[in-house]
C-alpha cells in the first residue's frame, strides 16, 4: 500500500541519518553446483519412502505405550537404557510416519542431497557468523532470489528459522512507529495497530509481545478467521498505521485463512497484509507459491514469511517482501541481526529443493490426492494435508495415539498448552510419499479408536482448487 511504502521510506531515512542502516555484503563462494545435472523424476521412488518410514527402539516403543517420560537416550543398541530394558534392548520397530511436515518428501531427494554434499565438500559448513558480519554468501543470495520469484515479490531476506523470520518482521514493524515518533517514545496514536488471528503461530505471538513490550504497537486479536470481527475492529480503530497478520494455513487446525476476504478488507481499510505461509509454501499453487498463489492474490499480500524446514525438507526461514522492507528488517529485526546465519550446505540443499519442487509438480498432485483419499475413506471434510482430529480429553488423545502406535503409525497426541483444554487431538500430516495403501491401513486403525461420524473437526469454507 502506498502509505506504508512512504512510512518505510521515512523510517529508512531516519536510520540513515542516525548511521544505523545495515548492509548485506555477500562473501563470494564459487558455486560449482550443476543444476542442469540434477536428476528429476516423474513419480514416487524408493528414496522418497525414507521420509515416511522410520524406526524406533523397542525400549522407546514400550515407554510410549506406557506413557513413561523419556530423556531421549533409549535408542537401543549399546546405551544404559538397553540394559534396563532387558529383552527389548537393541531391537527396533518400523513405523509409518504421519507426524512430519516434510510434505513433499524432498528431504531425501537425490538432488537435495547432491547439492548439500557438493557444498560441504567444497566449503565445509561455510562462514560462521551472523549475516551482517560474515555469514551471508553468494549461496544465500541465490536462494533469496529464487524465493522472491516464487513468491512474486521484489526481494527476500533469509533468516535462521521460520520462528526468527516472524520475530524479525514484528520487531521491524514496531520500529516504524519508534523511528517516526515525534518524541522519544511513540504516542498511542503514533503506534502501529497490529491485528492478529487468535490462532496465529507462537512465533507471531512472541514477536507481537516483544514489540508490545517496547510500547511501539497496539494489539488487537480477532476471532479465528472471523472477518466480521476483524472488520469491526478495523472500523473502530482510530490509529492510522494498521497491519493484519495471519497464518495462511493453520498448523493445528489445518484450515486456510480467508485470504480473498482479507484482500477485500485490505482495499477497504488500507492496512499492510502479512502472512506466515510456512505450511503452504511449495504445497499450494500450481508452482508451489503457497496460499496466495492458490487463491490468486499474491500481489495483494505485502509480506510473506515462510520456512524451509517443512515442504522444502531442509532448514531456515525467509521473508519475501520489497527491497525497502528488506533493508528495514535487516537493520531492525533483532532475531535476524543477532543470529548466526544458516550454514552454506543447508542453503545449497534448500535452493535445490526450490528447483525440484517447481519441476516435479507431481508431488503437489500426489499430496492433494492423499487429502482426497482421506476424505473419501473417512467422510471427514478435510481441506489440507494437515488433519486435526479433535477427540476431547488428554486421556482419550493419548489412548488413541498408543493404539495407532501398536498398529505401526507414528502419530502423537497434541495436548495443552499447545491446544486448549478438552480440545486435545490427533494431528495427522500427509505426504506425497504416502501411498493409498498407507491411507487405507491408517483409516482402518483409526476407525477402531475414533468414530468418524462424531469426531470434532474444524473446517472453514474452501472453494479454491490446486
Amino acid at each position: 500500500m502506498g502509505s506504508w511504502n512512504g512510512r518505510v521510506e521515512q523510517a529508512l531515512e531516519k536510520l540513515d541519518s542516525l548511521k544505523l542502516l545495515r548492509s548485506l555484503r555477500p562473501i563470494h563462494l564459487a558455486d560449482d553446483t550443476n543444476t542442469d545435472g540434477f536428476e528429476f523424476f516423474d513419480g514416487l521412488c524408493q528414496w522418497d519412502r525414507a521420509s515416511v518410514e522410520v524406526e524406533i527402539s523397542e525400549t522407546t516403543f514400550h515407554k510410549w505405550l506406557l506413557d513413561i517420560p523419556s530423556p531421549g537416550d533409549d535408542l537401543g543398541g549399546t546405551g544404559a537404557a538397553d540394559t534396563e530394558a532387558g529383552v527389548w534392548g537393541g531391537r527396533f520397530r518400523k513405523l509409518i510416519l504421519f507426524s512430519s511436515n516434510d510434505y513433499l518428501a524432498l528431504s531425501s531427494h537425490p538432488a537435495v542431497i547432491k547439492a548439500a554434499a557438493q557444498a560441504v565438500q567444497k566449503h565445509g559448513m561455510g562462514p560462521r557468523g551472523s549475516a551482517l558480519i560474515c555469514g551471508y554468501t553468494s549461496y544465500h543470495r541465490s536462494l533469496e532470489s529464487s524465493l522472491a520469484e516464487l513468491k512474486s515479490k521484489e526481494d527476500c531476506l533469509l533468516c535462521p528459522t521460520g520462528f526468527s523470520a516472524n520475530m524479525a518482521f514484528m520487531t521491524a514493524v514496531g520500529n516504524v512507529s519508534v523511528l517516526l515518533a515525534k518524541g522519544s517514545q511513540p504516542s498511542i496514536d503514533e503506534r502501529v495497530a497490529v491485528f492478529s488471528d487468535a490462532l496465529n503461530h507462537a512465533s507471531i505471538v512472541d514477536g507481537i509481545r516483544l514489540a508490545e513490550k517496547q510500547k511501539s504497537i497496539a494489539v488487537f486479536v480477532y476471532q479465528h478467521c472471523d472477518m466480521r470481527h476483524l472488520n469491526e475492529l478495523l472500523t473502530n480503530c482510530p490509529m492510522k498505521k494498521k497491519v493484519v497478520i495471519t497464518d495462511s494455513l493453520f498448523s493445528m487446525d489445518g484450515d486456510f485463512a480467508p485470504l480473498i476476504d482479507l484482500v477485500k478488507l485490505r482495499k477497504k481499510h488500507r492496512f499492510l497484509l502479512a502472512i506466515d505461509d510456512a505450511h503452504a509454501t511449495f504445497v499450494c499453487g500450481q508452482n508451489g507459491g503457497g496460499a496466495a498463489e492458490l487463491f490468486n492474490c499474491a500481489n495483494d499480500v505485502d509480506i510473506c514469511m515462510g520456512t524451509l524446514s517443512k515442504a522444502a525438507g531442509c532448514h531456515g526461514g525467509f521473508i519475501a517482501c520489497s527491497k525497502k522492507w528488506k533493508q528495514l528488517i535487516q537493520s531492525r529485526g533483532r532475531s535476524f541481526i543477532f543470529s548466526t546465519s544458516t550454514p552454506v550446505p543447508i542453503i545449497a540443499a534448500a535452493h535445490a529443493a526450490v528447483i525440484v519442487a517447481k519441476k516435479e509438480m507431481w508431488r503437489r498432485r500426489a499430496i492433494w490426492n492423499r487429502v482426497q483419499d482421506f476424505r473419501d475413506l473417512t467422510g471427514i471434510p478435510v481441506t489440507s494435508p494437515i488433519i486435526s482430529l479433535i477427540v476431547g480429553s488428554e486421556a482419550t488423545a493419548l489412548k488413541a495415539s498408543r493404539h495407532l502406535l501398536e498398529f505401526g503409525f507414528h502419530i502423537t497426541a497434541i495436548r495443552p498448552p499447545t491446544v486448549a483444554p478438552n480440545s486435545c487431538r490427533l494431528r495427522i500430516t500427509l505426504s506425497a510419499a504416502h501411498t493409498l495403501d498407507d491411507l487405507r491401513n491408517l483409516t482402518a486403525a483409526l476407525s477402531q479408536c475414533v468414530n468418524f461420524s462424531e469426531i470434532g473437526f474444524y473446517c472453514t469454507s474452501w472453494n479454491a482448487r490446486l
